[in-house]
């Protein structure tokens, strides 16, 4: 059968073919930007899980303290292994504080932060973290260098073990947290939700979108063969690739990765003491700046030349201790201490 269209028939065809035809090449190009971006995300996910940790502890160089050694529970039951040391001199308590200790140590790692604390009148409640030292792991946890909401289970769980033994002793369930790297974030996101912990010390703290940024950018151009990939984007566009990274990273490793400066931005006002090696070229002084800049009023900010990640204790032993001591007497014990004892304004603002 011979048909003939109407010009007005004709027209209506070629309109909706047009229209086929952006919509299809509309669908093709959002395909490939699903393809595109899925082959980047998956490579930032192997990024996110297989970056190794800078050394962190190295040889042992230091003598361990030993304490009374305790199982206690994170907030989600895991069984973890801790240890309080007791000040020496019972009448010269000043205060109890939870070392939080950096990845892949343990608990007797607070020998070398600590020793001058417990020495100078505070108890010191140390702790393995889930799958570090003899404390349980569980599952299919696997431990990576980023703080998740289970090492925030794990400094509740301590901080409520110590706050009970407070209460228990008839004292007030205030206490200090002093954290190292992981350990720091981990800390600070326990501070947020923790309104018994007064005062703390982070040294080598970081934020871990920002640090996963640092490093899209820094190693974008060995997995990214078009210049155009990784070269003047904004900062949305590596924002929008480590949200796609962070929804798969959750399901897959079975965890939540908390926002350290949300936490922070978030946080009810206390003392906040950072400390960063201005040699650390793994976690660069700008991300604990970032942290600082964030963090609400009283807040200290040591930079110490010359140390590397984790290492300032061990540049500047003598004044890493005096400045701890000082902070806890200040914010933890209600001492009269002078703030330039802490940490000086002219430090602050060094560039």
């Amino acid at each position: 059968m011979h048909v003939e269209y109407t010009l007005a028939q004709w027209s209506w065809i070629a309109r909706n073919w047009a229209l086929m035809a952006i919509a299809l090449t509309c669908l093709s190009l959002m395909l490939f930007l699903v393809l595109w971006l899925s082959k980047y995300v998956r490579i930032i996910l192997n990024i996110f899980v297989d970056t190794p940790p800078p050394l962190s502890m190295g040889p042992v160089d230091f003598q361990r303290l030993e304490g009374e050694v305790v199982r206690f529970r994170s907030f989600d039951g895991t069984s973890l292994r801790g240890m309080m040391l007791r000040t020496p001199n019972r009448s010269a308590y000043r205060g109890s504080i939870v070392f939080c200790h950096e990845y892949g140590s343990d608990m007797y790692s607070c020998a070398r932060y600590t020793r001058p604390l417990v020495e100078a009148g505070f108890d010191v409640f140390t702790f393995d973290f889930r799958a570090h030292g003899d404390s349980s792991g569980g599952g299919r946890y696997k431990p990576l260098q980023w703080p998740s909401d289970k090492e925030l289970d794990d400094v509740l769980g301590a901080c409520a073990h110590v706050e009970s033994l407070l209460t228990a002793e008839g004292k007030p369930p205030e206490i200090g947290v002093f954290g190292i790297s992981r350990g720091a974030g981990s800390a600070l996101l326990a501070a947020s939700s923790d309104v018994n912990i007064k005062a703390i010390v982070c040294d080598g703290a970081f934020s871990t979108e920002t640090t996963i940024i640092s490093l899209m950018k820094r190693w974008a151009h060995i997995f990214a063969r078009v210049k155009l990939v990784y070269e003047s984007h904004p900062d949305v566009f590596w924002w929008l690739l480590y949200w796609l990274m962070i929804r798969f990273a959750q399901p897959k490793l079975g965890r939540k990765f908390p926002s350290v400066a949300r936490a922070l931005r978030d946080m009810q006002p206390r003392p906040i003491l950072f400390i960063h090696g201005r040699r650390d070229s793994y976690i660069r002084e700008d991300q604990t700046r970032l942290l600082y800049n964030l963090a609400p009023s009283e807040k200290y900010l040591w930079l110490v030349p010359g140390a590397k990640h984790n290492q300032s204790v061990i540049i500047e032993p003598k004044e890493y201790a005096a400045r701890t001591i000082a902070f806890f007497r200040r914010h933890l014990a209600g001492e009269s201490v002078e703030k330039s004892e802490i940490c000086s304004p002219a430090e602050t603002e060094v560039a």
